[in-house]
């Protein structure tokens, strides 16, 4: 998959060992088949698979949709706030082992809340697990957008006692028929209360998406966005107000958001002046973790080192760190390059 030999030795060293902050992941889907069985054996769940290798055989997605039923069912093991606790601490041992030094995580209350697991358990599990952990890292709350926007407005209330372990919302699940202008009142809600706000846009929704999570959402970063290129006036706002843009190579293949890596827009949404960062988005269902999307994407198109700096540099300009953080690890990225 990953086509590495086309890549040279100096070129992959720098993609694994550059610092790089990971801004797109849904912890939720860092769920390995392997800690799947053992959290179902702990809790008594019931699978439909008999072992691991059929589950990993079950990961054949045609489209978002048919990813996201097993992925909601993987879910159905976490049950105790140790389940979340184990599962994040597992994803930021893989994050550290691919150099990221901050990540901010993706989950899905609803998900959990809906099959009567407290949201303080989700919640206290995930945030725990980032105190513990080997590098920086915060929470970021998710509606689900299929679900209705009261719902949403429901579980921003619960959330509100934890408000201290959360640092902004997003927006995840079904794109397509379900339009960003849905959750315009929770959005602003969540805005009046001091939280960052990102949405998913533009991945199997169309462009229009983008601009209705910009202008009604008010969001800060748009996560995904390829389909922003099909609208050149979208594209030059994007660039010029340097929104970003938080892309996921081996999921857009995997979700045929694209038919090959070496069809992906990562070069043309450069090229196009963009704050683009790569990220894993489910990695336990796509393929791969950071250091996997950044050699995929490098191996099939024409990116070089410059490349691979920028997008080191801008994974974390576009973080919610504060800013002395954030120059702290710009200079560690240039650092790193300086040294070749």
């Amino acid at each position: 998959m990953l086509n590495q030999p086309m890549l040279n030795d100096q070129l992959q060293m720098m993609l694994r060992q550059m610092p790089k902050a990971e801004l797109h992941i849904h912890i939720e889907g860092s769920l390995e088949p392997e800690l799947i069985f053992e959290l179902a054996q702990r809790n008594g769940v019931a699978l439909a698979y008999d072992s691991v290798d059929s589950l990993r055989k079950a990961y054949a997605f045609d489209n978002l949709q048919s990813f996201l039923d097993i992925y909601y069912a993987g879910a159905s093991v976490l049950l105790q706030e140790q389940d979340f606790y184990d599962m994040t601490a597992a994803y930021l041992r893989r994050a550290a082992a691919d150099n990221v030094r901050h990540a901010e995580i993706f989950f899905d209350p609803q998900t959990h809340t809906a099959r009567g697991v407290p949201l303080a358990s989700v919640v206290d599990g995930i945030w725990r697990a980032c105190q513990d952990g080997p590098i920086s890292a915060s929470l970021i709350m998710c509606f689900l957008r299929h679900l209705s926007e009261d719902d949403a407005l429901a579980t921003l209330e619960e959330a509100l006692p934890l408000r201290d372990k959360i640092i902004g919302v997003g927006l995840d699940s079904s794109e397509l028929g379900h339009p960003p202008e849905k959750f315009a009142r929770v959005f602003e809600r969540c805005r009046q209360l001091g939280l960052h706000l990102v949405a998913h846009a533009g991945e199997e929704g169309p462009p229009a998406y983008i601009e209705t999570a910009l202008d009604l959402l008010n969001v800060e970063r748009i996560d995904h966005g390829v389909r922003c290129l099909e609208d050149p006036l979208l594209t030059a706002r994007l660039a010029r107000e340097q929104i970003a843009l938080t892309v996921c190579p081996l999921s857009n293949v995997k979700l045929r958001v694209f038919a090959d890596m070496g069809r992906h827009n990562l070069l043309a949404l450069l090229d196009a002046g963009l704050l683009v960062t790569v990220n894993s988005d489910d990695p336990a269902y796509f393929g791969g973790y950071m250091n996997a999307n950044l050699l995929a994407v490098f191996a099939a198109l024409p990116l070089g080192l410059a490349h691979a700096q920028r997008l080191a540099r801008n994974s974390f300009a576009a973080s919610f760190l504060a800013p002395e953080a954030k120059r702290a690890f710009l200079a560690e990225v240039d650092a790193c390059f300086a040294q070749l």
